[in-house]
């Protein structure tokens, strides 16, 4: 169960660089000049679906829970910080 709700979550951080990845194609912000970083990007995110999906199906459940924490850690973190700053909303003078 734990290791779906972090596979889970980690598909949605996926599917909104997917999203923002698409979006740059058809306004043509995704050029040559960063196509690269961009697909380094998808294709470490797709290493860590495919992988961690890969070690459940081996048996080192563990280990899989740790390579999805990779990304769900500092996207938690991330959307903790940005409540914070929504909720307590600090003055920026």
């Amino acid at each position: 169960m734990k290791f779906w709700l972090l596979w889970g979550f980690d598909a949605l951080v996926a599917l909104g660089f997917l999203y923002f990845f698409l979006i740059g194609l058809v306004d043509r912000s995704v050029s040559s000049f960063n196509i690269v970083l961009w697909l380094t990007i998808l294709g470490f995110l797709g290493a860590i679906l495919g992988g961690s999906c890969l070690l459940k199906w081996k048996g080192h459940g563990f280990l899989a829970g740790c390579v999805l924490c990779l990304l769900a850690l500092p996207t938690l973190a991330y959307l903790l910080f940005f409540a914070v700053i929504l909720i307590t909303n600090p003055r920026m003078n």
